[in-house]
């Protein structure tokens, strides 16, 4: 009798953080680089640009593995306020930006919305976002510049990061999944592996 052998996973991405969340299920995975165009296009909110570049990522991947799963996953930090709407906030890049990021996001709630696409080149698609509240304290500037030089979280959007110094910014946070603020919503990707076949508690 054969066992059949599982899938081949990839991770549609070069974050050490996404690597590392997905690396506590255990199963064997490696990471390809999607090399996709991550510009927001004109009148794109943020759900929309996460929900696409989390799908174009995985797809990209895909169309050189036919016979794998590919995970894309994306993830924007959300502003609203009444003067400006929704402002999403990026990752900042610099320690300047990343300062000013803070500035605005003192005293606010900022919306972290994290999309991921499972997709397998024959039509293969399960997809979700994982929505997280962020309420920020009220941050003064020896606060925030003190953070940033610490920290210096210029790869992460909205210059913060949770599962870091990053917790000290904060009056609360709301999530369904923890992992899910950090860069992959565990849970969530958990049970959408299961269903394309893989074995997990």
């Amino acid at each position: 009798m054969f066992l059949k052998s599982p899938p081949e996973l990839i991770l549609a991405s070069t974050s050490k953080y996404r690597r590392e969340l997905l690396s506590r299920l255990g199963l064997p995975f490696v990471c390809a680089k999607p090399d996709i165009d991550e510009s927001v296009q004109s009148g794109e909110r943020a759900a929309a640009l996460v929900t696409r570049l989390a799908r174009q990522k995985a797809s990209k991947v895909a169309a050189d593995r036919p016979d794998a799963w590919v995970i894309g996953s994306d993830q924007a930090a959300v502003r609203l306020d009444a003067v400006d709407g929704e402002t999403i906030l990026g990752k900042p890049g610099s320690a300047a930006t990343c300062i000013e990021q803070l500035r605005r996001c003192s005293g606010q709630t900022v919306t972290f919305l994290t999309a991921v696409a499972v997709v397998k080149n024959d039509g293969g698609l399960i997809e979700f976002t994982d929505t997280t509240r962020v309420m920020y304290r009220t941050l003064d500037n020896p606060t925030i510049e003190r953070y940033v030089a610490h920290e210096m979280p210029f790869d992460c959007a909205g210059g913060f990061k949770s599962e870091a110094l990053g917790i000290a910014l904060c009056e609360s946070i709301h999530s369904v999944d923890p992992s899910a603020l950090i860069g992959l919503p565990l849970i969530r990707l958990a049970a959408a592996l299961r269903t394309a076949g893989f074995a997990l508690p």
